[in-house]
């Protein structure tokens, strides 16, 4: 009689499911395809950021992800591979695809897409932007305690909204610390021009700049390079530049792409999906920062005053606009 009850209840599982469950499906069953910016891998700045968030969720998620790379600017074509290969989620990375990504998702509604550093309406993609106006406050804090000229530069690639943040926030924090510096700007029209930067940089020095913060990616990469010829000072950005040129760079503004690409990874469904329609990173959940202070030392003065601005951002007391003419 028992042997007969378990074959009847072996049975009624078989049938109706009874209350055997499946286990969910995997995060290492996910791939993730990245289409990169203009720059590419290398550029030590954005892209390598990027893909550095990859790699962790690959490492400590078990995702797979492959990566794409459009330097003549056919970001459709890249798109449209990734659609073949059949990722849970393609990435455009950078403000110069929203274009193509976005023509690419209505083409293919039911794939789903990431933008970053954009923001799009288009139902299958989930945008992720940074508020990289926050960290630049404090970098351009840094770059007015550091001058002794009296005079900064800024340095961005194409003259677009996202860059703008950078700027502003860097004159905004500048003329906090000290209203009377004089902050000058130009850009470059790319982020992979060396030569442009370090050309921009020299007419910076010989106008007696002597601190230069750049958004321009590898364009900013000259733009430090000489700056450490000529003998003064410049800051990183998006990754800590650091070891670009050790006697020169004081700090970069952290924008933390890994984090923000890892963050996005993790709240992957058992589907394979993004909930979240949109993300935004500040100071308040380290989205950006700043890289630890080097090549100079701040007095216990300055030091206090850049945590207090930092505290001040967080706690909504300090509000940095992201375009010109919008302080609050």
């Amino acid at each position: 009689m028992k042997k007969l009850m378990i074959g009847f209840c072996l049975i009624a599982l078989l049938l109706a499911g009874c209350s055997i469950t499946q286990p969910e499906k995997a995060q290492d069953d996910y791939k993730i395809g990245i289409l990169l910016s203009d720059a590419g891998l290398g550029d030590e700045s954005f892209n390598d950021s990027a893909f550095k968030g990859l790699e962790k969720a690959r490492d400590e998620l078990g995702i797979l992800f492959d990566y794409k790379e459009a330097p003549d600017g056919n970001y459709e074509e890249k798109l449209e591979e990734l659609v073949a290969e059949k990722y849970n989620i393609i990435i455009g990375l950078g403000f110069s695809v929203q274009e193509a990504l976005e023509k690419t998702a209505k083409k293919y509604p039911d794939q789903q897409f990431v933008l970053i550093d954009g923001q799009s309406d288009v139902a299958n993609i989930t945008s992720i932007t940074f508020k990289e106006q926050e960290g630049s406050f404090l970098l351009g804090m840094v770059a007015a305690m550091t001058s002794k000229t009296g005079k900064i530069g800024f340095i961005g690639g194409a003259d677009v909204p996202v860059i703008h943040h950078f700027e502003n926030g860097f004159i905004e924090g500048a003329k906090y610390y000290n209203p009377n510096i004089e902050i000058i700007s130009e850009y470059s029209g790319s982020f992979d021009d060396t030569e442009a930067g370090a050309a921009i940089a020299e007419r910076y020095i010989k106008n007696k700049v002597d601190f230069i913060y750049h958004a321009a990616g590898f364009t900013g990469f000259g733009a430090i390079k000489k700056a450490e010829e000529m003998g003064i000072y410049a800051a990183g950005v998006d990754i800590d530049q650091f070891y670009i040129a050790e006697k020169t760079v004081v700090t970069s503004m952290l924008k933390n792409v890994d984090q923000a690409v890892f963050k996005m990874a993790k709240t992957l469904d058992e589907e394979g999906k993004i909930s979240e329609k949109s993300f935004s990173f500040g100071l308040a959940d380290n989205g950006v920062g700043l890289a630890d202070i080097r090549v100079i030392k701040l007095t216990p003065e300055q030091q206090a005053a850049l945590e207090k601005a930092k505290e001040d951002i967080v706690s909504g007391k300090i509000k940095v606009s992201a375009e010109k003419g919008n302080s609050q």
